[in-house]
């Protein structure tokens, strides 16, 4: 049993859909609160502004949330056009107001065309990146403004799906580290114009989209009739999707020791998910592991 004031050792995964006006730390505190847990961490923040998916990895899921945080997102977003402030959002002060005339579906489909594949993105001043220990968006609310390097990013998808007078929404596919912010800036200096984000949702990150949200006031109700638990995704669903290696028991002793093993019909590269057979034929998650060169399975990262 936990010491008093430890909270509870539990493991797994909840998808809270974070509601606006909360940043994702917020979130994280909410959670541990309510499930009393001892360890709790989410897989890449979510500003204020934006709602939607935000893995939150509860003990042992916090050893693999390095997988998550480096996964592909799809997001949701409204602009504002002819409106550019000074961090990208609504939440920032407004730099100027241009007209809108002239800019059609035509338009902004021919200025996306730039914002799709491989980009160079300099990330956004509001952004949570540190510069010497610093969160850049605590510099930004100081008036004080560094130096950033681009980032190269993949854009799967960048779609318009409406146009409604001065405002448009575009549904995104990306890579981690995109910051969408940007791109509505950007596409509004594009358009001649201006543009900001109004409205932001994630709808997907990694392997969980919004079929497997949670709401707090869903964990509250939960909490009260005694089966918060039953929202835990198990551990492994953090890397739900890669192929899947099953080792007997004896191969698994040895895979547990740091040595890379031979595992029959194995994929021949990549990350994969390690599973121990069980003596009811049954099966255990015991982490994650990569192919190496000559076909040996090398453990990487491994449940306690």
């Amino acid at each position: 049993m936990a010491r008093r004031g430890r909270g509870r050792d539990i493991s797994g995964v909840v998808i809270v859909d974070k509601p606006q006006g909360i940043s994702s730390n917020d979130a994280v505190q909410r959670a541990k609160r309510l499930f009393g847990a001892r360890k709790v961490g989410h897989t890449g923040a979510l500003d204020p502004l934006a709602t939607g998916v935000l893995p939150l990895c509860f003990g042992e899921a916090t050893k693999f949330s390095q997988y998550l945080l480096s996964s592909d997102k799809k997001y949701w977003t409204r602009l504002q056009l002819g409106v550019a402030t000074d961090s990208g959002d609504s939440d920032g002060q407004v730099l100027s107001t241009r007209p809108v005339e002239g800019v059609d579906e035509a338009r902004i489909e021919d200025a996306l065309r730039f914002f799709r594949g491989e980009i160079d993105q300099v990330p956004s001043m509001f952004s949570a990146i540190k510069h010497q220990g610093q969160p850049l968006y605590k510099l930004a609310r100081q008036g004080i403004s560094v130096e950033r390097e681009a980032r190269r990013v993949n854009i799967f998808s960048n779609e318009l799906v409406a146009l409604n007078g001065d405002q448009l929404e575009l549904e995104i596919h990306c890579s981690k580290g995109t910051y969408v912010r940007t791109i509505a800036e950007e596409l509004g200096e594009l358009l001649g114009c201006g543009a900001h984000v109004i409205a932001l949702r994630r709808r997907a990150a990694g392997p969980y989209d919004e079929s497997d949200l949670v709401t707090f006031e869903e964990l509250e109700a939960a909490r009260e009739k005694g089966s918060l638990d039953s929202f835990l995704q198990p551990v492994s669903s953090t890397v739900r999707g890669w192929p899947e290696v099953m080792l007997t028991d004896n191969t698994a002793y040895y895979l547990k020791q740091g040595q890379p093993v031979i595992v029959p019909q194995a994929p021949t590269s990549g990350w994969v998910r390690l599973a121990e057979i069980l003596d009811d034929e049954s099966s255990r998650f015991i982490g994650v592991g990569e192919i190496l060169d000559d076909g040996r399975v090398a453990p990487r990262r491994l449940v306690s």
